[in-house]
């Protein structure tokens, strides 16, 4: 890898493309290099747990109205839908549009947290729908999949956009658009602008996960894929875009990010260097966002150590200056402890999810959300006596380079009414890469039969599994097949709209 000096420069300085980080990156994604053995396995293993999470999701609100809207867009030979019967296609920016909003509706897939946050999974729909459309191969795809994933993942490492209030798709559509143009073996020149527009239009606020958090959330990735594949084809048509978009003195960084006086350094992989950065990355065994996952599993352990909840005068967690201050506490959202709060409000407050682990010593990505779970009178009443406070020496191993020390949880004091404290401590998930049960094609395989039991046939299941295993020797002809219908009739529908 090698270490990029990006900052911001003046107009009259002229910067040669070949120093600008958009260039950079579509050099990356142009770069014929092979996939790696254990890059492709792990692909394959989050192609697995895209379509679980999706399945789970497709019969809820806002994945049905992605997907009536994309169906108001049908193309011979397009892209499939989640749900649909594969012989409907739509056009690609439509399927990423309804697909990548299936994948996370119930946030939980995959993650990456290091200068900012990512779920380098929202990079797969838009690529499977551009080489679905466009009739590339198993191979094609996943080197377009590594690219994305590649370039989201070197971003998050390097540039914070939550410190500005910026959420997370603005690195996430340059990368999917990377990894259109790798997929489709497009020259840098055309990458490049492609890049380039991608980040102008995918720069966001970050109000979308703040306080009453909408159904906006799970929406958004999918609509930075849809801006994503809409640049590609615009740079192939020969349009050009705002530049240099990062380092321009009217650009990202001067007036959205660190400013004129900006400094980051961007890791990307030299000529001919495989890329390997979704190896890095990790998923969710459980449905709640990713700071919950350690907590969650801490929670687990803990219970068995209390033996009377009622018992409980208050509970605090140690923890990072993200916990606290997204998922805890130190947001000062009042909806976070409010029992009549949307799902994506509840899987976003870290006081709630450590509750209901606590007394329910499971964790269901439907009932464990259900408003009748939330109103309980012990869980509220629980809740509420749960704080979070932000510990240096967690944030330090939140932020830190070595993987070894990288942490995503917290220390809990639970104080119980006799004056006794009770305390553990946990780094990591179990089903993290230093987890202790860490996740393997066998979990993933797992973790799809239980988020699409009852809802697709077992001889569907099992199709899909053998297809999606198979990916690296699935012809042009064969992409279709990585999909997954529900039975007729199965589909709910929504509310009409335009299209």
């Amino acid at each position: 890898m090698k270490l990029h000096d990006v900052r911001v420069y003046p107009s009259k300085a002229m910067l040669p493309r070949d120093a600008q980080l958009a260039w950079r990156i579509a050099a990356v994604a142009a770069d014929p290099v092979a996939v790696p053995a254990e890059t492709a396995e792990m692909i394959i293993n989050r192609v697995i747990d895209n379509a679980a999470v999706a399945i789970a999701a497709i019969n809820r609100a806002p994945p049905t109205t992605a997907r009536e809207m994309a169906l108001g867009h049908p193309r011979r030979g397009g892209a499939t839908l989640f749900g649909v019967q594969t012989r409907r296609r739509v056009s690609p920016e439509w399927a990423a549009w309804a697909n990548g909003t299936a994948v996370r509706e119930l946030d939980m897939h995959d993650t990456f947290l290091a200068a900012d946050y990512s779920h380098p999974g929202d990079n797969i729909p838009p690529i499977l729908a551009v080489a679905q459309s466009m009739g590339r191969n198993g191979r094609d795809l996943l080197r377009g999949l590594a690219t994305g994933y590649e370039i989201q993942i070197d971003l998050v490492r390097a540039i914070c956009l939550h410190e500005h209030k910026i959420d997370h798709i603005a690195h996430l559509c340059p990368a999917q658009a990377a990894g259109i143009g790798t997929l489709l073996h497009l020259p840098a020149e055309t990458i490049f602008q492609a890049v380039q527009q991608a980040v102008h239009v995918s720069f966001t606020t970050r109000q979308s996960r703040k306080g009453e958090i909408s159904s906006w959330k799970a929406f958004a990735p999918a609509h930075a894929g849809k801006l994503a594949v809409e640049a590609v084809d615009r740079a192939m048509r020969g349009e050009g875009a705002p530049s240099p978009i990062y380092e321009g003195e009217d650009s990202v960084i001067a007036w959205m990010l660190d400013g004129p006086k900006a400094h980051y350094q961007v890791p990307l992989p030299e000529p001919g260097e495989p890329k390997r950065a979704i190896l890095d990355s990790y998923t969710k065994e459980h449905s709640a966002e990713y700071q919950s996952q350690a907590l969650i599993d801490l929670a687990f352990r803990m219970r068995a150590r209390i033996p009377d909840l009622a018992q409980v005068e208050r509970i605090v967690l140690h923890t990072s200056h993200h916990t606290h201050y997204v998922i805890g506490t130190g947001a000062g959202d009042p909806q976070k402890l409010d029992p009549k709060a949307s799902r994506e409000t509840l899987d976003h407050s870290i006081m709630y999810i450590f509750a209901v682990a606590l007394e329910d010593g499971a964790w269901h990505h439907v009932a464990s959300y259900a408003p009748e779970r939330a109103a309980r009178p012990a869980t509220v009443a629980l809740w509420h006596k749960i704080e979070t406070r932000e510990d240096p020496e967690w944030t330090r191993r939140y932020h830190s380079r070595d993987p070894r020390e990288l942490a995503f949880g917290a220390r809990v004091e639970v104080f119980l009414k006799d004056g006794s404290v009770i305390e553990d401590a946990l780094a990591v998930a179990n089903a993290h890469p230093l987890g202790a049960r860490p996740f393997g094609r066998a979990d993933y395989i797992r973790k799809f039969h239980t988020l699409t039991e009852g809802i697709v046939s077992p001889r569907e299941a099992s199709r899909f599994l053998e297809v999606a295993q198979g990916l690296p020797s699935l012809s042009a002809e064969e992409l279709h097949l990585l999909n997954i219908a529900l039975p007729a009739g199965a589909l709910v529908r929504g509310k009409p709209g335009i299209f």
